[in-house]
């Protein structure tokens, strides 16, 4: 499993980092993200690609999305 971590980073960056991460054939994918509009928009983001999201809760503060193909 490929792991990405993208807390701190402002929007739009972590979805552009998670977008290459998938361009690379990086699946399935575990994103480390702050709670908030980042998350919100990766899940959103990997809805509108077809993915699959599992989702749970990471540190204080972050969560932790899954993201595959099935």
């Amino acid at each position: 499993m490929h792991k990405l971590d993208v807390c701190g980073l402002s929007c739009p960056f972590p979805v552009i980092e998670v977008k290459k991460a998938l361009e690379a054939g990086q699946l399935p994918l575990e994103v480390t993200v702050d709670a908030g509009a980042p998350r919100d928009n990766i899940k959103r983001f990997a809805k509108t690609s077809g993915l699959k999201i599992k989702e749970q809760a990471g540190q204080p503060g972050t969560f932790v999305l899954v993201l595959s193909k099935e």
